[in-house]
């Protein structure tokens, strides 16, 4: 830490809900305790309590009526809000972005070191699933594409002023390449491995499926699967599509448990026959977790998933996004024996530790 500039910005998506990119942002306040942290929302009761003491200064388009309610609906706005920033008193700024915090707004004399999760998918990627399974009234499906062409060419545009790029994984280097023509590193975000822990005893009742209620998570493909399956399934989670996914749950092995403690979920995981992971992620940290506690990952074989669950290892991957590709899967899984202490040890490679050393020497690098 003494080699480390004396002036250091970090910028944030939003603060007002808990997830993956929270936890990162936790590891760099650790490791960065006087960097400001910038961001576009900010909820106070939505702040994690790591952050309790940390300076935050949210945007202009905070001041919004309802703006911490709405701020999906803001998207439009986010450009003009990350490029108020005044971050002319740092050295080194450090964005950690999946939308818009990548564009801010610096001088010749510093450093933008980017992590980035992922391009904006919503305007790139998934801009026309979002679209297909977005129910918008046809006004509001004009304003999206209007304001999706032109977020595509900021985006594009912002992306050329960051000095450097780090992606989460391999899949998103590829994605940085092919829609910013930039190169990237590669550091993948922590896992608290030292929580999520195998259990002394394991019971492999049941298959989990974990994750929230949105349509690329791919639950839809899960459910279908155990509707005629004679085992049971343990869903955690909540979204937008609850009400669906409850309505196409036909079986009485099929349980909804809506949110859970970190403490609850680390003891579904340490008790699962298998976590079952459908979607495309950029990286996907609950596969991770669940294989920290030693339990094999049955996973969808694109994204992120093809970095962190080894074949036969740490886990089966289903080729095709089929209810017939996934009960392949499931059956091999059930049919294999695995070592628990070797899933364990291919999660380590993601550990807390290894992500603040890799990260503590690419800012070295600015120095």
């Amino acid at each position: 830490m003494d080699k480390a500039p004396s002036r250091i910005a970090l910028v944030h998506e939003w603060l007002i809900t808990f997830g993956g990119a929270e936890r990162v942002l936790i590891e760099m306040h650790k490791m960065f305790p006087t960097a400001p942290i910038f961001t576009l929302f900010h909820d106070p009761e939505g702040t994690p309590e790591e952050l309790a003491d940390a300076h935050i200064i949210p945007s202009v388009l905070n001041r919004f009526p309802g703006a911490t309610r709405r701020h999906q609906s803001l998207l439009p706005f986010y450009p003009y809000g990350v490029e108020q920033f005044d971050l002319s008193d740092y050295d080194l700024v450090i964005s950690l972005s999946h939308a818009a915090a990548k564009g801010v707004l610096t001088n010749s004399h510093q450093t933008h070191l980017s992590y980035c999760y992922t391009p904006m998918r919503y305007v790139w990627e998934l801009y026309q699933t979002y679209l297909k399974h977005t129910r918008l009234s046809r006004f509001r499906e004009f304003v999206f594409r209007v304001a999706a062409h032109y977020l595509r060419m900021w985006d594009w545009q912002s992306a050329q002023r960051v000095d450097k790029f780090i992606a989460i994984s391999e899949t998103v280097q590829r994605r940085i390449e092919n829609i910013y023509n930039r190169k990237s590193a590669v550091i993948y975000p922590p896992v608290d491995t030292g929580f999520f822990t195998p259990a002394g005893d394991r019971s492999d009742e049941y298959f989990l499926l974990v994750g929230r209620f949105v349509p690329y998570k791919g639950m839809e493909l899960v459910i279908e699967a155990f509707n005629f399956r004679d085992e049971p399934l343990l869903v955690v989670g909540d979204g937008p599509l609850r009400k669906r996914l409850l309505d196409k749950a036909r079986s009485p092995r099929i349980e909804f448990l809506g949110t859970v403690s970190d403490d609850e979920l680390r003891v579904l995981y340490q008790n699962a026959t298998a976590l079952i992971f459908p979607g495309e992620e950029d990286f996907g940290l609950i596969p991770c977790e669940a294989q920290s506690c030693g339990t094999p990952v049955v996973a969808y074989g694109r994204g992120g998933a093809t970095e962190t669950v080894i074949p036969g290892v740490s886990g089966v991957l289903f080729t095709d996004h089929t209810t017939e590709s996934l009960e392949r899967a499931l059956d091999n899984c059930r049919a294999t024996t695995w070592d628990h202490a070797a899933i364990r040890e291919s999660a380590l490679r993601f550990a807390t530790p290894v992500f603040r050393e890799r990260m503590m020497s690419a800012v070295e690098q600015f120095l």
